[in-house]
């Protein structure tokens, strides 16, 4: 186990959502799976307590401890991605699988976890500052799933 691991509360099915952010990112895996050795608040021995796992070669630890907390936006994993086919393979596997969309760029999986779904187009454009990543900015505020052709027409002035 890694030095420094994010652990990630969910409800009872910590171990259905690791193995499918390691179906849909790369360099993702699900490593051990632990079962609880005795009665636990939220679960009962032999239940999946907690699950190894890794998102795009970050470590993460899915705890199930019950309902007692949720996800919120104060986190969320930011895939940075090169084009529109990645834009879109993303995004549509999250909200495709149960979850929802929001806003600039941001989605939540079924679990509640937020994803920030982000051009690297527009993570450039915003790095440059002045007017560029002003038009940018201002694109972006418009969208849900990020459409690089407009932000990349903004950049030029375009849009």
């Amino acid at each position: 186990m890694s030095k420094n691991t994010i652990c990630l509360w969910y409800d009872h099915d910590a171990e259905e959502a690791a193995h499918f952010y390691a179906r849909t990112f790369p360099d993702s895996t699900v490593g051990a799976v632990h079962r609880a050795p005795s009665d636990f608040p939220g679960g009962k021995a032999g239940d999946v307590l907690t699950v190894e796992f890794t998102v795009c070669g970050l470590p993460c630890l899915g705890l199930n401890g019950g309902n007692a907390f949720r996800h919120s936006e104060a986190f969320s994993f930011q895939i940075a991605t090169d084009d529109q086919a990645e834009t879109d393979r993303y995004w549509n596997a999250v909200v495709g699988n149960g979850g929802t969309e929001s806003a600039c760029g941001w989605c939540r999986d079924k679990w509640g976890l937020s994803w920030q779904i982000t051009p690297r187009v527009l993570t450039e454009a915003m790095a440059r500052g002045g007017d560029a990543a002003k038009r940018a900015f201002g694109a972006m505020m418009e969208m849900r799933k990020i459409d690089v052709a407009r932000i990349e027409a903004a950049v030029r002035g375009e849009a």
